[in-house]
């Protein structure tokens, strides 16, 4: 064999090793969740501002029926159409999951099963979770109605339904620290915390590249996923609102011109009108205080 060859071979077999040694899935630290005990009255809150339902539950639930994350809605994007599974407490569901099983799948998108999750799961947003608020919210799913509808599969074809290579997806794109740093008050960073985090606004809100990671453009719109309108740019370059027309929004889904909330924007609020009038004003303060981009 010409050593060209050899050396071409060489190089592919070190660097598949490569890749497969950075594309291992992350874990969490069963340390660091020994003795959380999680509250499920304070895992309510958690639940609403982590939009659990938005996504989880039945297409077309409403009211109490949102409760009953028996998935299946469809979530079309330029990779495939991602599906929702059940979380519900049941055997379909997550009801056999332990905390460790949770708090991987929430904050280093990997699942029970040691496989890589798609972002389509907002785990770049969760990965800043404290872990007691994964115990509560773990612990107030449990208390849920169970459901026996079975998870479906996601539509997305080669390559994108080669799991190991979100390996290398979050190695680019897997956030760390904060959008937002500098000198905040107590109220603007309990609302950083909410935006940046529990509420992933910036999954929606902020735009991509082809490859799906953040450009670096925080909340300052983005193409709609499913190739229908646009996401607005909420940062106060372009959202004119005050903190009082922000918490009202969230509250209500109606505008400072008497508009309502529409579209998917509509289910959040069903969501953030749970959250304490105190969490509604946090999250008001901090997007006053994120850098304005004009578009």
């Amino acid at each position: 064999m010409h050593p060209i060859f050899r050396w071409l071979i060489a190089a592919a077999l070190v660097g598949a090793a490569v890749f497969w040694v950075v594309t291992i899935p992350g874990d969490v630290d069963e340390e660091a969740l020994a003795g959380l005990e999680g509250d499920p009255a304070r895992g309510e809150g958690l639940f609403w501002a982590a939009g659990c339902a938005n996504c989880h539950a039945a297409p077309g639930a409403e009211g109490e029926a949102r409760l009953v994350l028996a998935g299946g809605q469809k979530f079309p994007s330029p990779f495939g159409t991602f599906l929702a599974p059940n979380i519900s407490p049941g055997d379909e569901g997550i009801g056999g999951w332990s905390l460790h099983d949770l708090a991987r799948a929430m904050t280093k998108g990997v699942g029970r099963g040691g496989e890589h999750l798609y972002p389509a799961f907002p785990y770049n947003s969760y990965d800043g979770m404290a872990l007691q608020d994964v115990a509560d919210i773990h612990a107030y799913i449990g208390t849920l109605p169970a459901d026996s509808t079975p998870s479906q599969a996601h539509e997305v074809g080669f390559p994108f339904n080669i799991r190991r290579s979100l390996g290398g997806w979050k190695l680019l794109f897997m956030r760390g620290g904060w959008q937002v740093e500098g000198d905040l008050t107590e109220e603007q960073a309990r609302g950083r915390y909410l935006v940046e985090t529990l509420a992933h606004c910036g999954e929606c809100h902020s735009p991509r590249n082809a490859l799906g990671g953040w450009t670096g453009d925080w909340l300052a719109g983005a193409p709609s996923p499913d190739g229908k309108g646009r996401i607005p740019n909420i940062t106060p370059g372009k959202l004119d609102w005050s903190e009082g027309d922000i918490a009202e929004y969230l509250k209500s889904g109606f505008t400072p011109e008497f508009d309502t909330a529409g579209g998917e924007m509509a289910t959040v609020v069903e969501s953030t009108a749970k959250l304490t009038d105190e969490d509604r004003g946090a999250i008001a303060a901090y997007l006053k205080v994120v850098p304005p981009i004009e578009n």
